[in-house]
């Protein structure tokens, strides 16, 4: 199992160097006791309610860039604190890393009230995700309801459509909006076929034709005199 081990303490003060190196030295032995295959060490001084800490994000990388599956810290307060650490832990449970601690002697056993933090938080994920799908479904109903045909006008439906897409079907936008869609709707459909797109970015492509059209007819009107 890959592992990646993690030192922090929080503050700059000479003293704090011997506990990164008692911290790492402890965990070596930890991960060898479990026969861990160790891809990095990485030990920083920072405080512990921070979140957006360099050693952390490194580790959020090397976690998606090694498949990671263990994470090793002294405690959990050395991951972090507050509501950092519930944000850290639920980040980390989501990809599937288990947490291994010295003061545990093994995987990393959190409070129960923790617990129910991060089932709450999960729960309310998911009624988000179907928040986001009721969304979507809405926004291809009206669309469909008043008159536009998705098979009929939109290319590249063969087996490379979908998510790959990246341009934003600008003739789809005008012609959904004079159908009388708001710009939300409009986005929510398209994200249903595979165009990941926002309400802002389908009002920004839409303000922008609208601009471009008032200029060419200013264009038309000058040489037209």
């Amino acid at each position: 199992m890959k592992a990646i081990i993690y030192c922090r303490v929080s503050t700059e003060k000479e003293s704090q160097e011997t506990s990164l190196a008692r911290q790492e030295e402890e965990l070596k032995a930890l991960s060898e006791r479990y026969q861990f295959q160790v891809v990095d060490t990485i030990c920083e001084q920072a405080s512990g309610y921070d979140f957006d800490r360099p050693g952390i994000l490194e580790i959020l990388e090397k976690i998606k860039e090694h498949q990671i599956q263990a994470l090793l810290i002294q405690d959990e307060t050395r991951l972090a604190r507050g509501n950092a650490k519930i944000a850290l832990l639920h980040v980390l449970f989501k990809l599937g890393v288990k947490i291994y601690t010295i003061s545990h002697q093994g995987e990393l056993q959190i409070s129960e009230a923790d617990s129910m933090v991060l089932k709450i938080i999960s729960l309310v994920e998911e009624y988000q995700r179907k928040l986001h799908n009721s969304k979507i479904k809405r926004g291809m109903e009206r669309a469909v309801r008043a008159g536009y045909r998705p098979e009929q006008n939109l290319s590249n439906r063969g087996e490379n459509a979908g998510r790959d897409r990246k341009e934003v079907p600008l003739e789809e936008i005008i012609r959904l909006r004079n159908m009388g869609l708001t710009f939300s709707d409009i986005a929510a459909t398209l994200r249903g076929f595979g165009y990941s797109v926002s309400k802002a970015t389908v009002h920004r492509r839409f303000q922008e034709y609208c601009q471009e059209m008032q200029v060419n007819n200013k264009d038309n009107h000058v040489n037209y005199k």
